[in-house]
Parts: C-alpha cells; structure tokens; sequence
C-alpha cells in the first residue's frame, strides 16, 4: 500500500524553557537563603534584580508574575513580609525560581484533532490542534501543542511559534462536594463522609482529616490517604487569554502524574445533544506505578483533570470513541501488557467491564497490540490505526476496521504493517520505534502523524479508500 511520508518533521527544542518553583526542600534551607538575602542592602537588590531581569526576562511571559508567585511559597519562613518592597519579593522569588527545558530529551507521541475554531478558512482547508509528548530533565513528560492548517492538497502547514513556553494556573480555590467522594472512592464509610460538610475546598478537606483523633486517625487513614490523592488529582488549570495555542504546556501538577503525563490521545467528541468536547486520555506516572486518566476541554485554554475507576483502569493506552454507540462511551484500550480490548460504560468515568477484542496473530504483532489513538468514524467502519511490537522491539503501525453498531466486531485487518520504521527513523532515544496518538482524516486522506524512535515527529498521508478496499479485501 502506497503511505506517503510528508517533509515536516519536528525535533525537540531545548531553548523551550519555562519557569517553575525551585523547591530546595528542608525549611532551614530556605530560612537560610532568606537570611543572606536579607544582607543586601537596597541597591545591591535593585543592582541584582535589573541584572536577572534583564538576562532572564525576555525568555518569559508574565515574568514579574511568575517571580511574586514564587515568592509566595516562601513568605511564611520570612519575618513581616508585609514589610518587604516589591523588588525585594522579586528578587526573594529569583533565587526561588528555575528554568525547565520541557524539550531537552524529546518531542514525540502526537494526536491530531479538528480545531474548536473554523472560522475564516477557505473551501477544502481543515485547521488542526496538535499535542505532543514533550520530555525534559528527569525524563519528566509534559503536554505540549501546535497548530496549523491542512490544505487542499492535504499539505500540513504549521502557525508560527513564539519563543515563549507558558504552564497555566491552577485553581486551588475549587469546591468539591460529599457527592464527588462518594462516588469516586473505592470503598465509601459513611462515618468518615459525613465528617465533610457539603462543598469543601482542599485546604478544608485536609483540616478535617488533620482534625482526627489518634483512633480516629488510625481507623481511617486508608480514606484520609485516598481523599488526598483524590482531591490531589483531580483539578482544573487555565492559561491567560493572550498565549498562543504552542505557548502552552501542561505540566505534572499532581503526585499521581509527577513523573509524567504521558502519551495523551485527544478525541473530538460529540455529544448526544450535537455539542463538542474533547478529551484525552493519558498515562499519569509518579515514578512508581501508573495509571490512566482523563483530560476534558471545550477550547484548549481551560482544562479539566479527572482520576477514572474501575477494574478495566488496569494498562496504558486507552483511547476513546468520538461518540456514544447504542447509548454507551466506548474505549480500546490494552489489558494485560499484550492484547487489544474494548469496553463500554455508561460512565465515563467509571470503567468495570472489559473483553477482549483482538490478539497478535501476525509475527510483526507477537510481542504486543495496542491502539494509536481514538477510531475513526467511516462509512464502512470504525477505522482504528493500531501499533504493533515484534522482534527486537520493533514498533510498527497497522489497521482494523470494527462495525460501527458493533465495535466489538471486527470486520477485517491489515496482514502487513501500514507503516513501519525506515533506515532514517530507527535511530533515536529508542531505536526501531514507530508510535501515533491519533490520526484524522481530511479530503479523502488518514494523515497520520507519529513519533519516530522517541525523539522526533513525522507526518505521513494514505489514502482512505485504499485503505479500508486492503483491510476488507476488496481490492
């Protein structure tokens, strides 16, 4: 089969940089950084200050911002802080402050959707939302995006990217409710509940469980551990009107994912009222165990983060259907490290049931199958791109197509790979590795765009027909 390889290519940045929190650990530490500080007089810190900001300041939006904000996770170790000029905050939140380069390793794991925003395009042009698998210092991956256009010609063209890299706000002031932990925690004591009242924000859900009694702190410190991780995980964050959409990085911000937010599968979705939403599942990493959970957001500038339970939560690569099917959400996913599953739910966010859709049958599958992203909606089926592990660890793409009333129905697969890696995509930060988080199609063509060996990011284009008349062997 004819796959077209396009000329785009993106490898990772490291002048990519944004500014985070330097966490120096023990409070001594921090009281004595405070302390030689406190030696400067007011023009050593106006001297210094101007030197950081002019050596540090144009590689950062909101510079001031970020360093107040900085400041602020410090100001309890410092006497009268009322008391501290503005300039001396800033320079307080310089020497607390570090840059992360969230590209130094990688860039890679793509996922493809149609962008919120059509508007002002000509006949036969689709413009288009990238995310990418951005990895840093400490392997630590992030989310990262970028956006463009698809032509008439079904030629991907990016916008234009500033050298600016933003993280978002998070809000600490969000209100959960009784309601939210009953129904996500996995064993619910109505004792231990009914010390919440209604509608609580983190801070007074951490002093009730800081109010509990020695007994008390005993009986429930299973609850009291997961409440934390659950109200830990589950949040909302939003970058500033004025980014643009390649601005904008999510980083870990939870002890569940910070080790990594990895390998996101975005899907446009349509609800039964016709509304849009997208989501994207992905694999959160604390450096030691993982597990799957769901982003949600109608215009890729607020986001919504949400732990999902359930005896299917079990592997990695979960990718969900762009609708309901027969009134119920839908997600392929791997189980058990090697086959393809999939699993319905009324639920979104609660995933019990699962069974099993396919098994390696060809020697390019024998090590492992898996999806490269949410199916695509055809007239002949529900076309799902699917990666396969062979010899050597060699990563290859192929292809099912599943009945579009019956996911759980196959209805035919590629025999050989769709695309696999060549002599120049092999080598890399893991040779032999070809790997996609999503597809789309436009003007008759899948544009597939894939990591390369876990370093850069390719494009490739096949045409749709020829591709499902070689799955349906209708040729």
């Amino acid at each position: 089969m004819y796959v077209q390889r396009m000329k785009k290519i993106f490898k990772a940045n490291p002048n990519k940089v944004v500014l985070q929190y330097l966490d120096v650990g023990r409070p001594d530490r921090i009281k004595n950084i405070v302390d030689r500080i406190n030696l400067l007089t007011k023009g050593e810190i106006r001297e210094k200050l101007a030197e950081y900001k002019k050596d540090f300041g144009p590689r950062h939006q909101f510079f001031n911002d970020i360093l107040l904000e900085n400041y602020s996770n410090i100001k309890n170790f410092i006497t009268a802080p009322e008391k501290l000029s503005d300039e001396k905050k800033l320079l307080l939140g310089a020497y607390f402050s570090k840059e992360y380069s969230i590209e130094a390793a990688s860039l890679f794991n793509p996922s493809i959707v149609q962008h919120p925003d059509q508007s002002l395009l000509k006949t036969g042009l689709l413009r288009f939302i990238l995310s990418l698998r951005a990895t840093g210092e400490g392997h630590i991956s992030s989310i990262e995006f970028r956006s463009g256009v698809i032509d008439e010609n079904n030629e991907v063209h990016f916008d234009s990217e500033s050298r600016f890299s933003t993280l978002p706000k998070k809000d600490t002031n969000r209100k959960f409710s009784k309601k939210f932990l009953i129904d996500n925690m996995q064993s619910v004591k109505e004792d231990f509940i009914s010390k919440f009242p209604e509608s609580f924000t983190i801070s007074e859900a951490e002093n009730v469980c800081e109010s509990l009694n020695g007994n008390e702190a005993s009986k429930y410190s299973l609850e009291v551990q997961e409440v934390r991780d659950l109200l830990d995980s589950n949040y909302q964050i939003e970058f500033p009107e004025t980014t643009q959409i390649s601005e904008r990085v999510i980083f870990p911000s939870s002890k569940s994912e910070s080790h990594g937010m990895e390998d996101v599968r975005f899907v446009r979705f349509t609800e039964d009222d016709n509304s849009i939403k997208y989501f994207g599942t992905y694999t959160a990493y604390n450096g030691n165990s993982f597990r799957t959970q769901l982003i949600e957001t109608l215009d890729f500038k607020e986001f919504k983060i949400h732990t999902l339970k359930g005896k299917g939560i079990q592997d990695k690569g979960m990718a969900i259907f762009p609708r309901k099917v027969k009134g119920k959400y839908v997600i392929t996913s791997r189980q058990g490290g090697e086959n393809l599953y999939i699993m319905y739910s009324d639920d979104l966010y609660n995933w019990e049931k699962f069974e099993l859709l396919k098994t390696p049958e060809e020697p390019w599958q024998y090590i492992q199958i898996g999806n490269c992203g949410s199916p695509i909606e055809t007239e002949k089926g529900w076309l799902l791109i699917t990666h396969a592990v062979g010899a050597f660890r060699r990563y290859t793409m192929g292809a099912i197509l599943l009945d579009l009333d019956n996911p759980s129905k196959i209805l035919g697969s590629l025999k050989k790979p769709l695309l696999e890696p060549n002599e120049e995509e092999r080598e890399g930060y893991v040779p032999n590795v070809l790997y996609s988080c999503g597809s789309l199609v436009h003007n008759g063509d899948l544009i597939i765009p894939y990591a390369m060996s876990d370093s850069a990011t390719g494009f490739a284009r096949v045409d749709l027909t020829k591709l499902l008349n070689e799955i349906t062997n209708e040729n």
